[in-house]
């Protein structure tokens, strides 16, 4: 079984923040779920959702377009809470030139040329989260997963959040948690880099069908990330972001998504106990 993993059929990347150290306590078990897409989701899992870990929210974190061609199934007892981090209009936005963008999205491309023109603009690749943590969509979506959280109970059951592949815009979502928990950057990269654990077989695949390749080391990385690899690089940048626009990632917390240190001192009370 890999670590702090959520047996749910259908659902890739489904595990837990339960255990992880925070300070001198850990986060509790059962109560903080992260995952993929939902879309697949087998009956089973939606019993195993309400009656075992009584998700009483789940938030999506997918832009609304996926959100309408994949919608999340209902689990009895949970609210569905739809938060965009980002929406196809950003990207455009980002682009800087609406003739540029006109030009690429009526061009019949292949996904590799699609990945090529992505990178290229910074689409994806180091800047990625940043993209979604400046942005004021981005701000707003995970303002309010925490208060979300800090509305809940976990004596009431489990919160799950989730993107498509669960690792980036759900990945970040769960390094702030854990950063307003009291973790160590060290903790936050080993639950990030967990998706690459979860995401084996499929990277694996990539990488054998690359081999032959003579590939430079950055565009391998865009590669991976696509097919659903975690880039520690990555998430370093997002740190390095944080630092340089508030101070650090606590700084974020409070500026960008206005935590009090009360609001602090409150999860921290609701989601970790003491390691027993």
């Amino acid at each position: 079984m890999l670590k702090n993993e959520v047996k749910l059929e259908g659902v890739r990347n489904a595990r837990e923040l339960g255990g992880f150290p925070v300070g001198t306590k850990v986060v509790k078990k059962d109560v903080l779920i992260r995952t993929g897409t939902l879309e697949h989701a087998k009956e089973d899992t939606i019993r195993v959702l309400s009656e075992q870990y009584r998700v009483q929210a789940i938030i999506d974190f997918r832009m609304t377009g996926e959100g309408r061609k994949a919608p999340d199934p209902e689990v009895p007892g949970a609210k569905n809470i739809h938060l965009p981090v980002v929406e196809f209009e950003d990207y455009i936005t980002k682009l800087g030139d609406p003739e540029l963008a006109r030009h690429y999205l009526s061009q019949n491309m292949s996904r590799e040329e699609m990945i090529e023109v992505a990178f290229r603009h910074g689409l994806i690749g180091p800047e990625v989260y940043p993209f979604f943590l400046m942005g004021e969509r981005g701000k707003k979506a995970y303002h309010e997963f925490f208060q979300t959280l800090l509305a809940a109970d976990p004596k009431d059951g489990a919160i799950l959040w989730h993107c498509t592949d669960g690792k980036d815009r759900a990945g970040l979502a769960s390094a702030l948690l854990l950063a307003a928990l009291g973790a160590s950057k060290e903790t936050i990269l080993e639950d990030y880099l967990l998706t690459n654990e979860y995401h084996a077989p499929m990277l694996e695949k990539v990488r054998e069908k690359l081999a032959p390749a003579e590939i430079a080391p950055e565009r391998m990385d865009v590669l991976l990330f696509v097919a659903g690899g975690a880039i520690r690089k990555y998430l370093l940048r997002a740190f390095e972001e944080m630092e340089k626009e508030f101070g650090g990632i606590n700084g974020y917390l409070g500026e960008a998504l206005k935590l009090t240190k009360s609001d602090m001192g409150e999860l921290r009370k609701k989601y970790t106990e003491d390691d027993v």
